[in-house]
């Protein structure tokens, strides 16, 4: 009698774990449709990045990346390895800054079962000539959206240096078979 009990739990778990490893790639996809359809957040969003300079609200205290059209408003993390990209946005170090011009390059993952809202999982709503801000050491920085592109990851000069100040985001496509990369390439349009 006992082993009927066990058995049925492991069947039980062994079912649960097979629905989240189906469903789980398409839960961000209906949250972010409904989140997009049922609040304010992409106006709110919209709005932060043309408030005027010294306003408070449009200068957080740490770095941030704002993009509207992903209703993604996140802090930037910084490091020199590769665990910087688990937990959010990674501006990669090779790359340059907001406040220095030139390519400023971010990545992050499109996709993971342990968090299945990856931070770029929604890197292909952006469409040409959308914003993105980053707020950058109290500085607010908005860019337009010039070109989305997909390349093999052998592709390195999509963190090349530039001489115009621009963003680079990229992450791993298509969702289900990451064999290249998803760029999208902004201009730098203002800064306050």
């Amino acid at each position: 009698m006992k082993l009927k009990h066990v058995n049925t739990g492991l069947f039980v778990a062994t079912l649960a774990v097979c629905a989240y490893i189906i469903v789980a790639p398409f839960m961000p996809a209906a949250l972010f449709w409904f989140e997009a359809h049922t609040t304010d957040r992409l106006r709110q969003l919209s709005a932060d990045l043309h408030l005027p300079a010294g306003n408070i609200q449009a200068t957080p205290s740490d770095n941030r990346l704002v993009i509207p059209s992903m209703l993604l408003n996140t802090p930037i993390n910084e490091g020199s390895t590769l665990a910087a990209l688990r937990t959010g946005p990674w501006r990669r170090p090779n790359g340059s800054t907001p406040d220095k011009g030139g390519n400023t390059v971010i990545a992050g993952h499109r996709f993971t079962y342990t968090n299945p809202r990856g931070i770029f999982y929604y890197l292909d709503k952006i469409h040409v000539g959308d914003e993105i801000g980053i707020f950058w050491q109290g500085k607010r920085y908005v860019y337009k959206v010039t070109s989305t592109e997909t390349v093999p990851p052998t592709d390195v000069a999509i963190e090349a240096p530039t001489k115009n100040a621009q963003l680079t985001l990229y992450t791993c496509t298509p969702l289900w078979l990451p064999k290249n990369r998803l760029v999208v390439i902004a201009q730098l349009e203002k800064s306050s």
